[in-house]
């Protein structure tokens, strides 16, 4: 039996879709579901002893759990609402002056891009894009970002799975190097945790964002940041709230983070929110732990780099990576064509939920297969584009 036939009962989705977007929004299993609606449930008992006595000791057993999948300690960890706010708790901390560098990739996040342009405009720093060319050549790589390195470069910013491409980026040594150079490292790790192997504390960066409710089938809004400790007083929640008042020690509703670091109050004690996805993240972790999920990743790799052969040989437009560069989510190279009508062609026509990307003016149908996802809605994409390509 695939993992599919016993996977798909378990998630909520719509089955009149075929849905080939777990990358973009994540999807959740009905359990995990019920987790977090058990912990909204809890809450309102009473929400000044769930909020202000509680929280602080729940939210440390989840960040636990989490540290232990992805190598690293529970104090280098906070929740946030997804990878972009990380990367703009960190961005908007740095103390960036005129004529610094920003260096990354031309394969970054739109919103990510943003948030860095943004800072850029307020400090008198710029942000400088190297171009990574397609077919992507994974052993190039270090050397054409390294080789952007100036006096001036302060940030090393880079994806470690792109959104736009899908492509994996070995960004270990860059690390290392930006670490014995001064450079600070930022890492968007949107689309990491579940889908790859993880070790934070061993990979190096200064800072690592990424989402849970992703790959990792946690409830929506539920991601983290990860700071190395020695780094961790130089940010600044982006909401300033009640983790700035450390002297505050004689008020009641400061109880739950006595003995709590700067970093973990600044950053989690935010007041009121909706902290119960957070909470959830240890049923995710749970759940993919009992489907045997190495298996079910393996199994749909597999099938994403069979679906993206089978496209090829319709077009004769060849990968962008090698098999290695990917996961569970493929960029599928197209004929030049219009992003959004195909999109919009492949939903409303043939009711297949898939993103199509672009990149250096070229189309990819962006291909997520989650362990819901069968051979026959790999079928069903490739019967629709061929019969889109035939008109």
């Amino acid at each position: 039996m695939t993992c599919a036939a016993t996977l798909k009962p378990l998630f909520l989705l719509d089955p009149s879709i075929t849905f080939l977007n777990h990358g973009s929004f994540g999807a959740c299993p009905a359990e995990v579901l019920d987790a977090c609606q058990s912990w909204q449930r809890e809450a309102e008992r009473n929400p000044v002893e769930f909020h202000s006595r509680r929280s602080a000791g729940l939210l440390l057993q989840a960040r636990e759990a989490l540290a232990a999948l992805l190598g690293t300690k529970a104090d280098r960890l906070v929740f946030v609402a997804n990878a972009t706010t990380g990367v703009n708790i960190v961005a908007q901390s740095l103390a960036l002056r005129p004529g610094d560098e920003i260096l990354t990739s031309d394969h970054e996040y739109g919103a990510c891009e943003s948030t860095w342009d943004w800072v850029a405009a307020r400090t008198g720093a710029r942000r400088v894009a190297v171009p990574i060319p397609l077919p992507f050549v994974a052993a190039d790589y270090v050397e054409r970002i390294w080789s952007q390195v100036t006096p001036r470069t302060r940030v090393l910013f880079l994806s470690h799975m792109s959104s736009q491409s899908a492509l994996i980026f070995p960004i270990a040594e860059l690390l290392r190097r930006a670490r014995a150079a001064g450079i600070v490292s930022v890492v968007d790790g949107a689309h990491v945790p579940g889908q790859l192997t993880l070790d934070l504390d061993a990979l190096g960066a200064d800072f690592y964002t990424g989402n849970c409710h992703k790959w990792l089938c946690a409830p929506k809004g539920a991601a983290f940041l990860y700071a190395r400790p020695e780094l961790q007083a130089q940010l600044q929640a982006t909401t300033i709230s009640w983790g700035y008042n450390a002297d505050r020690a004689d008020d009641p509703s400061y109880a739950a983070y006595l003995g709590s670091s700067t970093f973990e109050r600044r950053l989690q004690w935010l007041g009121t929110r909706d902290i119960s996805a957070f909470l959830s993240v240890p049923a995710a972790i749970e759940f993919q732990r009992r489907h045997g999920w190495d298996a079910v990743r393996a199994e749909c790799h597999e099938r994403a780099l069979r679906t993206q052969a089978r496209v090829v040989e319709l077009t004769g437009l060849p990968p962008i990576g090698a098999p290695e560069d990917f996961g569970q989510m493929v960029p599928i190279p197209v004929p030049p064509m219009d992003a959004t009508e195909l999109r919009t062609q492949l939903f409303e026509t043939h009711r297949i939920e898939v993103p199509v990307t672009s990149h250096s003016r070229r189309v990819f149908v962006r291909a997520s297969f989650q362990g819901y996802n069968s051979e026959a809605d790999a079928d069903a994409l490739v019967d629709a584009l061929r019969a889109i390509f035939r008109r």
